[in-house]
């Protein structure tokens, strides 16, 4: 029994344990060439690259008993270690890297594998798909996709596709408040939970006057009054005045 999926092609990297049942001298433990190819006893170079363990069990089968060599040979091909399907998980993730993907695996599947989405991490994810020689990409937003429960762009992977998830965007606040600084932009806040996060105002500070800074649709930067319950868009900033009391 394979530990992949049986529709899974073999490729260059892959390392497979091979039986023939009742012939134990014919047990192998190899990996497949960069050529697609493995060297079995009694018949030599062996090109399963591109196969599926059960297709690629029935040649070499077929070339034991087609060669003389075995009357009867029951092949039996296992896949210890899975180089060849690879996908990458980049971005903001807890452990980016590449993973092995053997049969059907989701966006969701392998964002698990790389250990979930990162404290910085947003929520989106850009999908980059070979298909037939094409190449597409497409913008999944993870979390309406799990709060909807439409799982139609929890797309499907397969070797040489990347995950990318998005870095979340960020506000700043600054000027009369505890800890100014640079933090996470979480959907729908308001300036007033802005100024929460930043730590409250310092003792001379005051919510009169606030101001944001904003660019436009163009790159030019605005200055707008803040109202407390002011939406904030990504890279704000939020400046809060001295008191003048």
């Amino acid at each position: 029994m394979s530990a992949i999926a049986a529709d899974t092609p073999l490729g260059a990297g892959d390392a497979l344990k091979i039986s023939v049942f009742g012939n134990p001298d014919l047990s192998l433990e190899t990996k497949v060439s960069e050529a697609g190819s493995i060297t079995f006893p009694l018949i030599g170079d062996v090109n399963i690259g591109g196969l599926s363990t059960a297709d690629a069990e029935k040649k070499i089968s077929g070339l034991l008993t087609g060669g003389g060599f075995l009357r009867k040979a029951e092949v039996n091909i296992l896949v210890t270690e899975l180089q060849s399907q690879q996908v990458s998980i980049l971005g903001q993730v807890l452990h980016p890297g590449r993973y092995p993907v053997s049969g059907k695996r989701s966006v969701t599947d392998m964002l698990a594998v790389a250990g979930g989405v990162g404290p910085e991490g947003g929520d989106t994810a850009t999908i980059v798909r070979i298909r037939n020689g094409k190449t597409t990409k497409q913008v999944v937003n993870l979390v309406e996709m799990i709060q909807s429960a439409d799982m139609k762009t929890n797309l499907e992977l397969s070797n040489g596709d990347v995950v990318y998830v998005e870095r979340a965007p960020k506000f700043y606040i600054y000027g009369e408040v505890q800890h100014p600084g640079g933090y996470k932009l979480e959907r729908n806040m308001t300036v007033i939970q802005a100024l929460s996060i930043g730590g409250g105002l310092t003792p001379r500070g005051t919510q009169r006057g606030m101001r944001i800074k904003r660019r436009d649709a163009k790159g030019n930067l605005q200055e707008i009054d803040a109202k407390q319950d002011e939406t904030l868009q990504a890279d704000d900033v939020v400046y809060v005045k001295e008191s003048l009391f």
